[in-house]
């Protein structure tokens, strides 16, 4: 069963259940599955509904910090409630050893010299990390390692 297919399950899981916040959150990913298809007139893989998946948390991430600024923690605990939603349909995350030892092999597989390399380290890193890690942190961690170079 492909990501789509068993979001599309959770949610008719939730309207049994009558689980308002949680059909909430689903709609929301549904709806940005189904924008980004229409937009580009294609049938969306996993591989892309992992990336919008990973854009909204990202976003929810953002907004609590911003909520929290604010003084709005009625605000943050829904978005804290949706990000635990949708963590659920993320892959599982590697280790900071995993993915140490995934940056050390991507540069030694570039041939990567410097910092100016960055591009073509990253190049091989994201197909294999994305939605597995967070790829700030993955960037700044080959940076630390092109330094060192």
């Amino acid at each position: 069963m492909g990501l789509k297919e068993q979001i599309t399950e959770d949610m008719k899981a939730a309207m049994r259940a009558k689980e308002t916040a949680k059909l909430g959150t689903i709609r929301l990913i549904t709806a940005a599955i189904k924008q980004k298809e229409v937009d580009e007139r294609i049938e969306l893989g996993d591989t892309h509904v992992l990336a919008i998946i990973e854009k909204m948390i990202k976003q929810r991430k953002d907004s609590i910090s911003q909520f929290e600024a604010g003084g709005r923690q009625d605000l943050a605990d829904i978005e804290k409630a949706e990000l635990v939603i949708l963590a659920n349909y993320m892959p599982a995350g590697l280790t900071d050893a995993e993915i140490q030892a995934e940056v050390a092999a991507a540069v030694a597989a570039s041939g990567a010299a410097g910092p100016q390399d960055m591009g073509k380290v990253m190049a091989i890193l994201k197909p294999k990390l994305a939605g597995r890690a967070d790829m700030t942190a993955v960037s700044a961690l080959v940076k630390v390692a092109l330094t060192k170079a």
